[in-house]
């Protein structure tokens, strides 16, 4: 998983998902051999050469200003996420530098007191694997109420989100709209492939994924970027019955460290009152340490 792999797959995978009647391009009924743009007709939309764009494409060119970068995204149609994420990519590594190994993720301080604080409200602590490092006892309670209370005091066996959300017959039937959940998950994990195209952890995660999940294949396979920092999402939690939360990912500004995962629901609301009534019984019943997710 290098950077310039992913960037070459990037461009060809965003390339194929233009057709020519989106840039009102006129084929006049010629047979195409894919249904997608081709390299010319994309170079010429950015504004480029089409033989320089064939080497951006085939990662054979590590020199791509801003600016042409910002043509390409435009020419893509890339949103603001997809354009960052593009840029990233491109960024050519430092040379002389060793690669270091990935420390391990672990619940700061600061981000500690802060879900302390949080205390009544469900609220789960994530490391950029989707790992959870954390949660207080409503987050357990929403989102994995069927697993350990302290599974993420065991970095060996911590749960994790993007498994649970592709694996976990559970969490799965927790979403309404469960292709919704899992496209935010492929595309946060597609933005944190970009910023660490060498955490053999993360690359380990997505063949994981790739292999057990066909549906994650598909979606990982089209390279859509998304940032979910605010969604709502329509559950059917197992306790307390049919609910709808804002889920709003709190991180860092130099987005390095973990993220803070917070779900509340309107004041007043049928869903408020779900969510606490979960509180109560999340407070009642702790599941048993050593508790296994059911299988799918």
């Amino acid at each position: 998983m290098t950077k310039h792999g992913q960037l070459a797959d990037f461009l060809q995978a965003r390339r194929g998902l233009l057709r020519p009647e989106d840039i009102g391009l006129r084929t006049y009924g010629e047979r195409r051999r894919v249904p997608g743009l081709r390299r010319e007709e994309l170079a010429m939309l950015a504004g480029i050469s089409a033989p320089y764009y064939a080497r951006l494409e085939q990662g054979q060119s590590r020199n791509a200003s801003r600016e042409v970068l910002d043509a390409i995204a435009t020419a893509l149609r890339l949103d603001e996420s997809e354009r960052a994420h593009l840029h990233e990519l491109a960024r050519a590594p430092k040379r002389g530098r060793a690669t270091p190994r990935p420390r391990p993720e672990h619940l700061t301080p600061a981000t500690g007191a802060l879900l302390a604080a949080l205390e009544g409200t469900p609220a789960i602590v994530v490391g950029r694997r989707s790992d959870v490092l954390a949660w207080n006892t409503q987050g357990h309670a929403l989102f994995a109420g069927h697993l350990d209370r302290d599974g993420p005091d065991q970095p060996g066996r911590r749960p994790n989100m993007a498994r649970s959300v592709f694996l976990d017959a559970h969490t799965r039937d927790l979403y309404v709209d469960w292709p919704a959940k899992a496209r935010a998950v492929v595309g946060n994990l597609r933005l944190t492939a970009g910023r660490y195209p060498d955490d053999p952890l993360l690359a380990g995660l997505v063949g994981e994924l790739t292999m057990r999940s066909p549906e994650f294949a598909t979606m990982w396979a089209d390279h859509r970027i998304l940032a979910c920092d605010v969604a709502d999402y329509a559950m059917h939690h197992p306790t307390v019955g049919p609910l709808t939360v804002t889920q709003q990912t709190l991180q860092s500004p130099q987005g390095d460290g973990p993220a803070l995962v917070v779900a509340t629901a309107a004041p007043g609301s049928p869903s408020a009152a779900a969510l606490k009534l979960l509180a109560h019984a999340g407070e009642a019943a702790r599941p048993p340490r050593g508790a296994e997710p059911r299988p799918t």
